[in-house]
Formats: C-alpha cells, sequence, structure tokens
C-alpha cells in the first residue's frame, strides 16, 4: 500500500463541503459492516443498535475488543448519508437505513 492508499476522504453531511483524510482501512471494514447490517427500508436501526450490530463482522486487529466502534460508525453513518447511500429517518430516536 503506498502513502496515498493509506487514506480515504469523507464527508459529513451535517458539514456540506467539508471532507476530512481518514484511515482507509478501517473506514473500509466499518463501512462494509454497516452495509451488511443495515436493513434495505424503514424501520432501520438507531445508532446503538448500528453500533452493536457491527462489532461481529469487524477485524479484531484493527478493532479489538470492539474499540474505537462508535467512532468509526458514526464516521461512516455521516459519509454514507452525505453521499447518499443511507437515508436518515424521521423518527425519535433517529434511525438510518440503506438507500435503494
Amino acid at each position: 500500500m503506498t502513502k496515498n492508499d493509506d487514506k480515504i476522504v469523507v464527508e459529513n453531511v451535517n458539514v456540506p463541503g467539508r471532507s476530512t483524510r481518514v484511515d482507509a482501512k478501517m473506514y473500509n471494514s466499518m463501512k462494509t459492516a454497516m452495509l451488511k447490517v443495515l436493513p434495505d427500508a424503514a424501520p432501520g436501526l438507531n445508532q446503538t443498535e448500528m453500533r452493536e450490530a457491527v462489532k461481529p463482522y469487524l477485524p479484531d486487529e484493527l478493532y479489538p475488543g470492539g474499540e474505537k466502534v462508535g467512532w468509526w460508525a458514526k464516521t461512516v453513518q455521516l459519509d454514507l448519508e452525505a453521499k447518499g447511500l443511507l437515508v436518515r429517518e424521521d423518527s425519535k430516536p433517529l434511525r438510518w437505513h440503506q438507500k435503494t
């Protein structure tokens, strides 16, 4: 992996036009896990449900003991939502599902 391949640009639906570079391996493993667990339609998962549901699909070498799952789940959720891949439901608590 080259120096340029170790980072990926993420967006934040709450801050349009702003992007950040984050670790690509961490991001891609969380994205894969998240897309496995999020349903295709409402009702989706809330933040707590999403964070717990992804844990079995994350590699232990990147997320030992579930470390940093919360931060990465939120980062990836905001990015996928900004890119139009996730839908934020009008609910309390907030819930998300994949856009079909």
